[in-house]
């Protein structure tokens, strides 16, 4: 049959199209009925290391999306070589299982994100983010300096438990507290637990006083926190060689 035929003949050409459009679906959509999972499992002494977010990283990543930060930084490092050499480790599908929504891309203005985390002081960022040239000359980052403001955090609870509704694993009840200690461990799961929220979270930014002014709990302590968890939930070198590629 001559190509030319298939084009001027218009129902021809539709089924033909719907056939390998078909099959192009089939080959996508039939192995993951024979996969058990395409989400990596990482665990360290039987424990998830992948958590959701405490509360102050939560408002972080909250200021985050809200400063439209994620316009200039993808936080998803492809499996290329290049890639690896200048971020680390390919990014775990794992690692995104609690981002609503999660923060991929390949749009970068700005370096990815994904495992910035403890890379720089918490005294880099915050300059960084008031000044981006006064520590990256040639940086075309707009500046931030209202980040220093006070945070509002009394809404933390509603946000925990708006995230809870979509299957994010945050606690209420002493059933939900208990299987959060098996899964994650009694440390992270007090972290999880809605009902200590706010708690949580000016406890989480007193200790670690992200800002450098200990007398306030800022934005900033909220956005440092979270820049400084990216990446840091998966120590590899507590994994074999090609554990993560059985699951892809």
């Amino acid at each position: 049959m001559k190509h030319e035929s298939i084009e001027t003949n218009a129902g021809l050409l539709i089924v033909l199209t719907l056939i390998v459009i078909s099959i192009g679906g089939l080959v996508e959509i039939v192995p993951l009925y024979f996969i058990d999972s395409t989400i990596e499992e990482v665990k360290v002494d039987n424990k998830e290391t992948i958590r959701p977010y405490s509360a102050l990283e939560l408002r972080g990543r909250d200021i985050y999306q809200r400063e439209g930060c994620y316009t200039c930084h993808s936080q998803m490092i492809r499996p290329f070589r290049d890639e690896a050499l200048r971020y680390g480790h390919y990014s775990l599908a794992a690692e995104s299982k609690f981002d609503h929504p999660f923060q991929w891309g390949s749009k970068r203005t700005g370096p990815d994100l994904a495992r910035v985390g403890k890379k720089y002081s918490n005294e880099w960022h915050v300059q960084h983010l008031i000044a981006p040239r006064s520590v990256v000359k040639e940086s075309i980052m707009p500046n931030y300096p209202w980040l220093m403001e006070p945070l509002k955090y009394k809404d933390i609870a509603d946000r925990m438990r708006a995230l809870k509704m979509v299957g994010v694993p945050y606690s209420e009840t002493t059933a939900e507290y208990e299987a959060n200690v098996k899964r994650f461990g009694e440390e992270i799961a007090k972290k999880l637990n809605i009902l200590h929220a706010e708690k949580n979270l000016i406890a989480q930014a007193k200790t670690g006083n992200y800002d450098g002014n200990a007398d306030d709990i800022t934005e900033m302590d909220a956005m440092v926190a979270y820049l400084q968890m990216l990446g840091t939930m998966v120590d590899f070198s507590k994994f074999d060689e090609g554990h993560f590629a059985d699951f892809r």
